[in-house]
């Protein structure tokens, strides 16, 4: 695919703020936990995602780098969460889905500067 720096950054951009808000609105109003406190589950699981916002907006190189492992943590957390929780394989299907968009999104903004 040959698409700009700027459509790979405004993809990445898009599955990383899709996840955000489909784990706040999953834990949150949705589906929440039933043995952990809501507001552990969204500490838990929305702070690392605040980590590379800063460097995502400002499109930094080594951001999207690096952000690619900690998409691949949310990859790995929407597999296990369909595996295991059938209530919740929608949820985990829209995770899946934003975790891949951001992920392969951003190797293509990293692969396009260069």
């Amino acid at each position: 695919m040959n698409l700009t720096a700027a459509a790979w950054r405004g993809m990445t951009l898009g599955g990383y703020f899709a996840l955000f808000t489909l784990l706040i609105a999953w834990y949150g109003w949705l589906s929440p936990s039933s043995s952990l406190p809501t507001y552990f589950v969204l500490l838990v699981l929305g702070t690392p995602l605040l980590l590379p916002l800063r460097g995502l907006l400002h499109g930094r190189r080594y951001t999207y780098q690096w952000s690619l492992f900690l998409a691949l943590a949310y990859l790995t957390h929407g597999i296990v969460e369909a595996y295991g929780t059938p209530d919740d394989r929608l949820y985990a299907g829209l995770e899946i889905l934003f975790a891949l968009t951001w992920f392969v999104a951003a190797i293509g903004y990293v692969r396009s500067q260069g």
